[in-house]
C-alpha cells in the first residue's frame, strides 16, 4: 500500500497544524506542498462553521482555505439527518456552529423533534437534558451526537484547557433514556465517506493525516484509507502503540519528518 500513489489528502487540524491559536514547526511548509492537490480539512469539532475554520487559520497567519475544503462533523451530522429522513425536524445541544449546519437542512422542533442532536460547545444544562430525554423516551426520538471525543484540547489566553468532547456531553441523554447515540465524527464512517465523495477519490489513494490514533488513524485504516500519525497532539513522540488500534502506513514526530516521507507518494512539485 504504501507505494501506491496519493491523489487526495484529509487533514485533522487541531494537533496537527496548530495548538490553540499557535500553529505548529511545518505547517505552513505541508499546507504549500499540498496545495496544488486535491485536500479537505476534517474535524471532529462541530463548534465553528467552515467560514469561521478558514478565517481562524488566517489569523495564525497560515494560508486561508476555501470554506469548501473545510468539512466539520456539525456538517457531516446535517447531511447524514438530511439523508436519512429529508425535512427532518430536530433539538439541538451544543455551539452555533452545529445549529447553523442543521438549519440549513432541517427544522428545529422541541415538542416533536425526529432527532435530539448533541455536539460540543455550550448549551448543556438541566432544561436541555430534560427536553431531550423525553423526545427520545416518550416522543420515540433518535439520539445522535457529532462526535465521540469524550474531551477535547482548548487554549484561552495561552492557558492550556480540557473541555467536554462529544461523548461526554451526550453521555447523561444516553444514561438516562436507556438510549445509545449514532456517532457521526471519526472514527465512524460517515465523515469519512462524505469527505471521499466531495473529493471524488478512492479511499485507497486517499491519506489521512491525524494526530490521535483512537480517532483519525482507527476511523481512516478501518474504511481503507492511507494514514499518517504525527506525534504532536494527545499522543507524543515514544509514547507505546496503543496494541489494539490499527497501525498507520507512517508514524512520525513531526510535520516536517512527513512532508520529506510524502514526496515519495505525492505528485512532484512544479
Amino acid at each position: 500500500m504504501v507505494g501506491v500513489p496519493i491523489d487526495a489528502l484529509l487533514l485533522d487540524m487541531d494537533g496537527v497544524l496548530y495548538h490553540g491559536v499557535t500553529p505548529l514547526p511545518g505547517a505552513r511548509a505541508l499546507l504549500e506542498r499540498i496545495a496544488p492537490m486535491p485536500h479537505l480539512f476534517v474535524t471532529n469539532n462541530p463548534i465553528r462553521t467552515p467560514e469561521q475554520v478558514a478565517e481562524r487559520l488566517a489569523r495564525m497567519g497560515l494560508p486561508r482555505p476555501a470554506p469548501e475544503t473545510i468539512l466539520t462533523s456539525a456538517e457531516a451530522t446535517a447531511a447524514w439527518l438530511a439523508r436519512e429522513k429529508p425535512g427532518f425536524s430536530y433539538f439541538a445541544v451544543g455551539a452555533e456552529g452545529l445549529h447553523i449546519a442543521l438549519r440549513a437542512v432541517g427544522r428545529e422542533d422541541m415538542e416533536r423533534a425526529d432527532f435530539v442532536v448533541v455536539g460540543e460547545g455550550p448549551g448543556l444544562d438541566f432544561e436541555s437534558l430534560t427536553t431531550g430525554i423525553n423526545l427520545i423516551v416518550k416522543r420515540g426520538a433518535r439520539l445522535v451526537v457529532t462526535n465521540p471525543d469524550t474531551s477535547v484540547d482548548d487554549s484561552v489566553g495561552g492557558e492550556h484547557r480540557i473541555l467536554p468532547g462529544g461523548g461526554a456531553l451526550v453521555a447523561p441523554f444516553s444514561a438516562a433514556s436507556g438510549v445509545g447515540p449514532v456517532v457521526i465524527g471519526k472514527p465512524r464512517p460517515a465523515l469519512f465517506e462524505m469527505a471521499l465523495k466531495r473529493l471524488g477519490c478512492r479511499a485507497e489513494r486517499c491519506l489521512m493525516i491525524g494526530d490521535r490514533p483512537d480517532t483519525d488513524i482507527a476511523g481512516a485504516v478501518t474504511y481503507g484509507l492511507r494514514a499518517a500519525l504525527v506525534r504532536s497532539g494527545r499522543f507524543a513522540p515514544g509514547e507505546p502503540w496503543p496494541g489494539e488500534l490499527p497501525r498507520p502506513d507512517w508514524d512520525v514526530d513531526d510535520l516536517t519528518a512527513l512532508t520529506d516521507l510524502l514526496d515519495d507518494v505525492l505528485p512532484a512539485r512544479r
